[in-house]
C-alpha cells in the first residue's frame, strides 16, 4: 500500500455519495459464519505502480460497476476516482447489467447517460449494446476493466468482458484488467456448455464454476482464440497480491444488487438454476439465492412471500405464499449441490416446471446443455448426474491450467 499516491479531500468530496453507498451495502455484506477470509488481499486495482505509469498522457475508459473499489488507509473509493485523482484522463465509463452504480434489476434495460459524481459519460454495455462500437471507444487508448466477477459462467461480467476485448482487439485498442478474487475460485463443478447453447449467459466452453480470476479468464478467452474471427486482444493482467485459489474473500460490495452477502454468492451456482423453473429463488426476500419454493410445494414446510424490493420489482410469485426450503445455515458449498433442485422437480404440482426464455428453455441456456434437464426428468441421481460431467471436467482442467496465476 506504500505505493498509493496520498488523496486529497478533493477526492473524497468526489467519492462522498459512493463512499456511503458502500457504507451501507458493507453493513449488509457480513461474512458468513462458515467463511474465514484473508484480510491481506490486495487487488489489482490497488497494485498501483504496475499501471498508473502507463496511464499517463494516455485517453482511459472504465469498463467498471460498484464494485471498482480499493481502499487506503481505511479509506473506500471507486477506481474511477483514484484514477482522476493521479492525473489519468478518463474520458469516458462503460457499464455492465445493473449498470455503473449496481442498483437496476437483472435482466433490466440500463441507459446510458452522465455519471453525476464524476460528469463523465456512461455507455451501457448491456441490452442491445453488449459490445462496444467502433466510434464509443474511438476516443479512447486504453479500457481498464475492473469487476467483482463471482465464479459462475452465467453471471454475465465474464460475457462483458468477452465483447470489450473483441471491440478493443478490432479496433487497436489495449485492454488492462485489474484483477479481483474469485470468490467461489475454489473448486470446479458443473456441466461443460455445448456450442448449440451459447448465449450471454454462457459464451464459452467452460463448466457452471470455473475456477478461476477474471484476470485468468481473460487470459484464457484471449488464448484459446474464443474472441470472433481468433482477433487477440492486447491484453494485461494487473494481479492479486496475496492471493490463492483457496483464499476465502468477503466482498466489501454486493456484486450486484440479489448477492447481498457471502453465503448468497456461496450458495449461487446452485441456486440460480432455479432461473429457469417455476420456483422462486430467494428475489423478493432479504435472503436472495439462499431460500427458494413456489406455490406449487406444497408439501414443503417452509414459507415464505416475495414481494417488490429494490433490485427485485417484480420477482417471481409477488405476494404468493411459497413453500420450499431455507438454505440460509447450510454449509460452505465446495461443488455444485443438484439435490434441492431435484427435490424441487419431485413436489412441484404445477407443471410446466421448466420456464421458457423467449423460444428456449431457461434451464437449458443456464445449464449450457439440455442434459441436465433430460437426466433429472429420468430421474437421475445428483451422484449419478455429477459423474457424467467429469470427463469433460477433466478436458478443462487442461485448459484452465495454461492460464493460471495464482496457485490452486
Amino acid at each position: 500500500m506504500k505505493n498509493f499516491v496520498k488523496y486529497t479531500s478533493i477526492a473524497l468530496l468526489s467519492s462522498g455519495i459512493f463512499l456511503s453507498f458502500a457504507s451501507k451495502v458493507y453493513s449488509q455484506n457480513k461474512t458468513s459464519k462458515n467463511i474465514q477470509t484473508n484480510e491481506n488481499i490486495l487487488v489489482g486495482a490497488e497494485n498501483t505502480t504496475l499501471y498508473l505509469p502507463q496511464l499517463k498522457g494516455k485517453k482511459v475508459g472504465v469498463v467498471s460497476n460498484q464494485t471498482g473499489i480499493v481502499k487506503f488507509d481505511g479509506t473506500t473509493m471507486h477506481t474511477v476516482d483514484l484514477l482522476l485523482k493521479n492525473g489519468i484522463d478518463v474520458v469516458k465509463i462503460y457499464s455492465p447489467e445493473h449498470g455503473f452504480r449496481g442498483d437496476a434489476d437483472a435482466g433490466a434495460k440500463v441507459k446510458s447517460g452522465i455519471d453525476s459524481q464524476t460528469g463523465l459519460p456512461i455507455v451501457s454495455l448491456y441490452g442491445d449494446n453488449k459490445k462496444p462500437k467502433a466510434n464509443q471507444i474511438a476516443d479512447v487508448d486504453v479500457l481498464i476493466f475492473d469487476m467483482q466477477d463471482v465464479g459462475a459462467r452465467f453471471y454475465t461480467y465474464i460475457s462483458t468482458l468477452h465483447y470489450v476485448m473483441e471491440a478493443a482487439a478490432e479496433n487497436g485498442k489495449k485492454v488492462i484488467v485489474l484483477d479481483r478474487p474469485n470468490p467461489n475460485g475454489h473448486y470446479i463443478d458443473g456441466p461443460v456448455l455445448k456450442s448449440e447453447f451459447k448465449s450471454f449467459v454462457g459464451m464459452h466452453n467452460v463448466p457452471i464454476v470455473y475456477g478461476m480470476t477474471i484476470g485468468e479468464y481473460a487470459k484464457m478467452i484471449n488464448g484459446e482464440g474464443w474472441l470472433a474471427n481468433k482477433v487477440k486482444a492486447d491484453l494485461e493482467i494487473i494481479p492479486l497480491i496475496n492471493y490463492t485459489h483457496q483464499s476465502k474473500y468477503n466482498l466489501p460490495v454486493k456484486p450486484s444488487p440479489n448477492l447481498p452477502n457471502s453465503h448468497a454468492i456461496n450458495l449461487y451456482p446452485s441456486t440460480c438454476l432455479f432461473e429457469g423453473t417455476n420456483v422462486n429463488e430467494g428475489r423478493g426476500t432479504d435472503k436472495q439465492f439462499q431460500v427458494y419454493g413456489s406455490p406449487f410445494l406444497k408439501n414443503m414446510s417452509y414459507q415464505y412471500t416475495p414481494v417488490s424490493k429494490s433490485g427485485a420489482a417484480s420477482p417471481k410469485f409477488k405476494d404468493e405464499v411459497c413453500y420450499g426450503e431455507d438454505l440460509t445455515d447450510v454449509p460452505y458449498q465446495s461443488e455444485i449441490n443438484l439435490k434441492w433442485l431435484i427435490t424441487a422437480y419431485k413436489n412441484n404440482t404445477k407443471q410446466p416446471f421448466w420456464t421458457m426464455n423467449g423460444k428456449k428453455l431457461w434451464i437449458d441456456q443456464l445449464s449450457g446443455t439440455d442434459e441436465l434437464r433430460k437426466q433429472i426428468e429420468k430421474g437421475m441421481t445428483a451422484e449419478q448426474i455429477k459423474a457424467t460431467w467429469q470427463k469433460d471436467l477433466e478436458a478443462f482442467k487442461k485448459i484452465r491450467a495454461k492460464y493460471l496465476i495464482y496457485k490452486d
